[in-house]
């Protein structure tokens, strides 16, 4: 499977799972925190931190609807979406600051506006949100403006997914498909961390999940299933404010995942051969194997039958294999319980 680029990052079977931590709106309209953010997801060892850049004026109008009436400030969801906003050069700031802390700065656009600034401010990859892939004006503007598509799900059904693949195949484009459940948060048995394998198998391309669930399992489950890339939403604590709160893991809980990844990493890069394990353990084999030794004190010139003998530590004896060989030898010598039978105690 042909890996992709993401800046300085290749993403592909042989490498380690790129871990994104999402940000999304959790900042609130807040450049301060928004920044506070990608320090956060830099010490949880994310590879990537990223946004979603909202241009009220160029995607929404006053007639969506509030969907949750989760804001004691915002009028309207064009309210709430006008104060999520940052300029340009805010943006530029953000990217600047990612990149100082070695983060791949990335953000989702949601409309052509968004799109033309973040191609300004610079971006290595286009996340496509799992409300825009049917959105055909967009991803063409992310199509031209280069770089792989990592295309969200959540929303989609198998034949819109067909199209978009289609369709991106036919523009030679880079991509990742995620698998995404778009409830917030997404209980666990409805996660689909089986579509993450069907993903791979239906259209032979890259594979990533996009998780709500607000738990690290789901993240530990795709990565030890060969996921290429994880994208969780990120926050400070569960009880702060904003939509997207309820569906995110600590940064304590990535930081776990990163780990994970990492020793998952380790574990698959360095296949170990049995049998060259088995004698480098030689020494130990030794200390907890078992030998042949007498039930009971016996004496010599006993004739030896199954109930005269068992086995005990250590493995540095008659082997245990031999028993069935000692029945009906005699003994050469007093035995006592408390040591292991040699060849010397036994008459040839």
């Amino acid at each position: 499977m042909k890996p992709i680029s993401i800046a300085t990052r290749q993403i592909g079977d042989s490498h380690p799972c790129f871990l994104i931590a999402e940000v999304s709106q959790s900042h609130d309209g807040s450049l301060g925190m928004a920044h506070a953010f990608i320090d956060a997801a830099a010490e949880a060892g994310a590879d990537a931190v990223k946004f979603q850049t909202h241009i009220a004026a160029a995607e929404s109008t006053l007639d969506e609807p509030f969907r949750i009436k989760f804001s004691r400030q915002d009028e309207s969801r064009y309210a709430y979406w006008k104060r999520m906003e940052f300029s340009e050069e805010q943006w530029a700031g953000v990217a600047e600051h990612a990149k100082a802390k070695s983060l791949i700065f990335l953000s989702s656009p949601f409309s052509i506006a968004a799109v033309e600034l973040l191609k300004r401010v610079g971006m290595p990859a286009w996340k496509v949100g799992s409300g825009e892939v049917q959105s055909k004006e967009l991803l063409d503007a992310m199509l031209d403006a280069g770089g792989p598509i990592l295309l969200s799900t959540g929303m989609s059904r198998w034949d819109e997914i067909d199209r978009a693949v289609t369709y991106l195949r036919g523009r030679n484009a880079d991509f990742a498909l995620f698998q995404c459940t778009s409830k917030y948060p997404t209980p666990l048995q409805e996660v689909g961390i089986n579509l993450i394998e069907e993903l791979r198998r239906r259209y032979d391309c890259l594979v990533g999940l996009s998780d709500h669930s607000a738990t690290p399992f789901p993240a530990l489950a795709a990565i030890a299933r060969g996921c290429h890339i994880v994208e969780l939403h990120v926050t400070f604590d569960r009880r702060l404010f904003g939509p997207d709160v309820p569906a995110s893991v600590t940064f304590e809980e990535l930081a776990l995942i990163k780990k994970a990844r990492d020793s998952f990493a380790v574990m698959d890069q360095s296949p170990v051969d049995k049998d060259a394990m088995a004698d480098q353990l030689a020494a130990m084999r030794r200390t907890f194997g078992k030998s042949i030794a007498p039930a009971r004190a016996l004496p010599a010139g006993t004739e030896l039958t199954r109930d005269m003998l068992t086995l005990k530590k250590p493995a540095t004896g008659i082997p245990g294999t031999e028993l069935d060989n000692l029945i009906g030898k005699r003994l050469r010598s007093d035995v006592m319980p408390d040591r292991l039978l040699t060849w010397k105690d036994l008459i040839s």
